[in-house]
């Protein structure tokens, strides 16, 4: 019997003649979204898409592989995804992250799991990756805290924290907030971090409390939410932290992105054509 959490009929066609197309391609590619997140956490719920990873050197195969099952292929954002669409249904095909950090890299094959998807045995993308995706997609329409922390609930102790580490970076606060939280969301379960993570983040803290804070005027809540902090760039004068080299992002990337955003939230939005004093929501 399928229940409200399966795929309709259709889209399960077309996602399995998809994966199977990608696969008889040889072009390496990992599954990820809500596939990987029942992999990992035993949550099965209905997405309405099926995401792709792959390498972005990969992208235009891919997507010729894709067009033996889709009606329609695309490069959606240069700097990060292209689709794959048959009626309704949609194949995200990523090979970064929509702020230009979370780029696919030999890693992410390295520590791939392998699964069952449709039927097909196939690559997952690591719990580490996906936690380090997921940590910066923090929206006012959507928060991907709630996977983080049951993807630390379920694996939290068998987890890979040095690369973990070393996949956060400087951006180590975001980690921070998110162990932060886990360990309120999950009082009793707070141990499924290690300890000595904890202690290290928080020393890293500790540390800073006693240093000046940097000169630069930036503001990194870009890499948070591509909406929420535009007015800090655009009114502000805060420079945007996705213009910085460790993110692969370009001016024309940012807008070409930023004009994608859907106004239809009632809260601010500001693109660089709109008038520079007028403000929604």
């Amino acid at each position: 019997m399928r229940t409200s959490a399966q795929l309709p009929l259709q889209a399960e066609a077309f996602y399995r003649t998809a994966l199977i197309a990608l696969k008889e391609s040889g072009v390496p590619f990992l599954v990820g979204g809500g596939y990987a997140l029942v992999h990992y956490t035993g949550i099965l719920r209905y997405t309405k898409d099926l995401d792709v990873f792959i390498r972005a050197a990969d992208i235009e195969p891919t997507l010729e592989a894709l067009s033996r099952a889709a009606d329609h292929t695309e490069i959606t954002f240069p700097h990060w995804l292209g689709k794959a669409y048959r009626d309704s249904d949609c194949i995200d095909v990523i090979f970064s992250s929509g702020n230009g950090l979370a780029v696919v890299d030999d890693e992410w094959f390295e520590y791939a799991t392998e699964g069952q998807v449709l039927g097909l045995e196939l690559e997952i993308c690591p719990a580490e990756e996906t936690i380090w995706s997921k940590s910066f997609i923090i929206e006012r329409e959507r928060y991907d805290g709630a996977d983080v922390a049951h993807i630390l609930r379920a694996q939290g102790p068998s987890l890979d924290w040095e690369r973990i580490f070393c996949r956060f970076g400087d951006h180590w606060r975001v980690l921070l907030s998110h162990l932060v939280m886990y360990g309120f969301i999950y009082p009793g379960e707070r141990d499924r971090v290690p300890a000595w993570v904890m202690r290290a983040l928080l020393g890293r803290l500790e540390h800073e409390l006693v240093e000046p804070p940097p000169s630069e005027r930036v503001c990194q809540g870009t890499l948070l939410s591509r909406q929420q902090y535009l007015v800090d760039i655009h009114h502000w004068g805060y420079s945007d932290a996705r213009l910085r080299g460790e993110v692969r992002m370009t001016a024309e990337d940012i807008d070409l992105w930023t004009a994608a955003i859907k106004d239809d939230t009632g809260i601010y939005v500001q693109r660089p054509q709109d008038d520079p004093h007028r403000c929604r929501g």
